[in-house]
């Protein structure tokens, strides 16, 4: 589509990247970089806002916290990330040696992947009640849905604030706001990696 009517935005600006003179980017590398921000940029803000809301509205007297400015939209936005991380898992890699952790070991070539959802949920580091929301919870911003070290997410801080001001303005605009579902009704997506619900009905 975009190469048929190239538009002002950052679609356009890769092809012509691409198709300058002094390029290096393959057409499959053009395809890859697409998906990543459509995957990183787009569905992980998705389903960001989705569990966050469907966590707000399960949890009224966590919503007032907020609301009243006894907790902030940032402690809301890492709790939900914590417990509900929007992917819930990395993609697979294959253990490059053997490993021992945690008294199981892993053989040189199997297959592993890391589970974002569990380590939010570990009650050695966030308590025996790991797996309640809570805004005020002190280890609330200890989680890895922005991933760790080399591979933190650059896009983080856009991801903060992108929540922050939909949350704000949506549950400021609809301040009554209610779930028509409990969140055990819900349908999640049929993804092992995409951590969220196929719809979020309320009224």
């Amino acid at each position: 589509m975009k190469l048929r009517e190239p538009g002002d935005g950052l679609t356009t600006d890769l092809i012509n990247a691409r198709d300058d003179e002094d390029a290096v980017m393959s057409e499959k590398e053009l395809a890859d970089k697409l998906i990543l921000l459509l995957t990183a940029g787009y569905e992980t803000t998705v389903n960001l806002l989705d569990n966050a809301i469907t966590r707000l509205l399960a949890h009224p007297e966590q919503h007032e916290l907020v609301r009243s400015g006894r907790a902030s939209w940032d402690d809301a936005i890492d709790e939900s990330l914590r417990l509900d991380a929007p992917d819930a898992h990395s993609v697979l890699r294959y253990a490059v040696g053997d490993l021992e952790i945690g008294g199981v070991t892993i053989v040189r070539g199997e297959a592993i992947t890391i589970s974002y959802a569990a380590a939010g949920r570990d009650t050695t580091l966030h308590g025996d009640d790991a797996d309640r929301f809570d805004v005020t919870r002190a280890t609330r911003g200890e989680h890895l849905s922005f991933g760790h070290g080399v591979h933190y997410c650059l896009g983080t801080q856009l991801a903060r604030l992108e929540a922050s001001i939909a949350l704000s303005a949506l549950l400021t605009r609809f301040p009554g706001l209610r779930s028509a579902v409990t969140v055990g009704e819900l349908r999640p997506l049929e993804s092992f990696v995409s951590n969220g619900h196929q719809e979020v009905p309320a009224f």
